[in-house]
């Protein structure tokens, strides 16, 4: 075809997504009808601890996006839009100045502070406000800490804004908080769509702070001046796409009607797409939570430890002076022996510990099993737990939801782990789809294409992803075997927390 009769090339969006242990910035151009991703910068994210606290430094960060947006070069962008990880803060002072480092989720501070709200405020009533499951690291406990702990801070500031949040503000100068990741706070009416002031105001926080919230494509506002300077990103469009990581990655794709979603990463969240929150006193039993989702919809959902775990073991290994590839790790645990050490990933003591080989080890002594003595027994507990895990949750959720789930699509890094995918087909009996394992990034820009009228409609957007990135199949084998190990696993499941 003649240069002067081709269809003249759409400008990219880019994608910021931030997540708990690195982020990066992905380039993604939508040409006759098909997406293609390009990661442009890649960087680690890692906590820092100082005064005897845990926290992100989001500082260095804000230079990674500077240094994304320099590498650009003259290419013009339809749209920016960030995700991150949900539930943690930043507080913004009356000059937009960022008071502290935001803290880390993993910080100690809000230990036993979930027992102090519910003296409070009873949990029938916290839940049927806010739908949210109940976990120490959910905004509504790290702010009751911070009331507590460091009130002059609090006092000094103008703006709480989640983590995207404080990235879309630095970029636009626009303070607003985007709906599907204010409601990982557990401080959102997830029926009305407005912050819970009256929750807040009765556990004394400051109900005043949270920044207006917005839906999810709204468009923010330009890039502003200082920026852009005088490159062709002047006047780039600033979009909040789904902010909350799990929500762009659902937007990515189609998980309802019989498709549940396996969100695969650091953390591993199980649910399915609905048209309203389920508010129930079963969901609040289960503690399921109803996160919000893009066009009006409900992500009601159960977050398990996920390969957390996993990296944890990898870390520990390596302070042993032992290095081991993720791909090496998953060989061994191939060749292990099914079923001897089961975990529960969502006891407490797996959440922040100093060493999680150990972890496992006084898991295991404390249940009666036999110690793993060898690296792939680790991995093989792990996954096949995580797999157990998953089979425990999807019964739970078509129980809450009245939906019969037929099959799991696994997106996120995780869904390149083709060990877990397996195990996960076969503890559950259903049939697993796996990918993309850029779902994140693409739900981003999926949302950033309809915002700007670059597709007529969600559906029609992930009509494009699964076009463009074709899924592997993973069919159930042998789901009897799982079947006599599932009453062991249960009763080493001694709390629903998480």
């Amino acid at each position: 075809m003649p240069t002067s009769m081709r269809a003249p090339r759409q400008k990219p969006y880019l994608a910021f997504d931030f997540g708990a242990q690195s982020g990066r910035a992905v380039l993604a151009h939508l040409q006759s009808g098909i997406l293609t991703t390009k990661e442009l910068h890649r960087f680690p994210n890692e906590p820092v601890e100082y005064g005897g606290s845990l926290h992100w430094d989001v500082a260095r960060l804000w230079l990674e996006v500077r240094q994304a947006l320099a590498r650009l070069g003259e290419v013009e962008l339809a749209g920016i839009g960030v995700d991150a990880w949900g539930v943690d803060y930043a507080l913004v002072g009356e000059r937009g100045e960022l008071l502290a480092n935001p803290y880390h989720y993993r910080d100690r501070r809000t230990e036993g502070v979930i027992e102090e709200v519910l003296a409070r405020v009873s949990k029938e009533e916290i839940y049927d406000t806010t739908g949210i499951q109940f976990m120490p690291i959910n905004t509504l406990y790290q702010l009751f800490a911070a009331q507590r702990q460091t009130p002059k801070l609090l006092h000094a500031a103008k703006h709480l804004l989640t983590i995207p949040d404080l990235f879309n503000y630095w970029l636009s100068g626009n303070a607003v908080c985007e709906f599907t990741n204010a409601t990982t706070t557990q401080m959102v009416d997830p029926v009305k769509r407005t912050w819970a002031t009256s929750l807040m105001q009765r556990l004394e926080l400051p109900a005043h702070l949270p920044a207006p919230i917005v839906e999810p494509g709204s468009i923010i506002g330009t890039l502003l001046a200082d920026i852009a300077g005088h490159s062709c990103l002047a006047g780039t469009t600033v979009i909040a796409p789904a902010c909350h990581d799990t929500g762009s990655a659902v937007a990515a794709i189609s998980a309802r009607d019989g498709t549940a979603f396996l969100s695969s990463g650091t953390w591993s969240l199980l649910g399915t797409e609905l048209d309203s929150p389920v508010i129930t006193p079963d969901a609040l039993r289960l503690n399921f939570t109803n996160e919000g989702g893009v066009n009006g919809t409900t992500r009601l959902l159960k977050n398990v430890m996920g390969l957390w775990m996993l990296q944890g073991c990898r870390q520990s290994w390596t302070d042993q002076g032992r290095s081991f590839e993720y791909g090496e790790l998953i060989e061994l645990a191939a060749h292990e022996t099914s079923f001897r050490h089961l975990l529960d990933p969502d006891d407490e003591s797996f959440l922040r510990p100093p060493d999680m080989l150990a972890a496992i080890n006084q898991f295991c002594t404390r249940t009666h099993q036999p110690v793993p003595q060898e690296p792939g027994a680790y991995v093989r507990a792990v996954l096949e737990s995580l797999a157990f895990k998953y089979r425990f949750i999807l019964r739970n959720l078509e129980h809450v939801s009245g939906k019969h789930i037929e099959q799991i699509r696994i997106i996120g890094g995780g869904s390149k782990n083709r060990l877990l995918n397996q195990l996960t087909a076969d503890a559950t009996g259903r049939k697993v789809l796996a990918g993309p394992a850029e779902a994140t990034a693409l739900g981003n820009v999926a949302v950033q294409i309809v915002a700007t009228g670059g597709a007529a409609s969600l559906q029609e957007v992930r009509a494009i992803v699964d076009r463009s990135f074709p899924t592997e199949v993973f069919e159930p084998l042998e789901t009897d075997k799982w079947d006599q190990h599932a009453e062991r696993f249960e009763q080493y499941c001694g709390s629903i927390y998480a």
